[in-house]
């Protein structure tokens, strides 16, 4: 039996998973400034798995790296999503928001 496919799958499930806290604890505490740092990771998760020759491995790094490049805008949907009350704003950062 070949399990490459499932092992693909589970993993983009989990990392998708695992991305979704991720953008909004990085909305909480550090609003869409950071947003940058998952522009760099996901260009060098993604730059990477092109020179990965193991399929999975490779998979793996370019389903992070599209995740990554994807919760940029991610990001910035959190903000909006934080502005409309459909999740916590952090009271430290209430200035950032502007006038409420």
């Amino acid at each position: 039996m070949y399990f490459t496919g499932v092992i693909i799958a589970v993993s983009t499930f989990l990392i998708i998973g695992i991305f979704h806290p991720i953008v909004i604890k990085t909305e909480y505490y550090t609003g869409t400034r950071l947003w940058w740092v998952f522009l760099v990771l996901g260009l060098a998760s993604v730059a990477a798995a092109l020179f990965i020759e193991n399929v999975i491995v490779s998979s793996i790094f370019g389903v992070v790296g599209a995740s990554f490049l994807w919760s940029i805008g991610e990001l910035f949907d959190q903000r909006k999503r934080v502005l409309k009350g459909w999740f916590p704003m952090n009271p430290k950062r209430k200035h950032e928001y502007g006038k409420q």
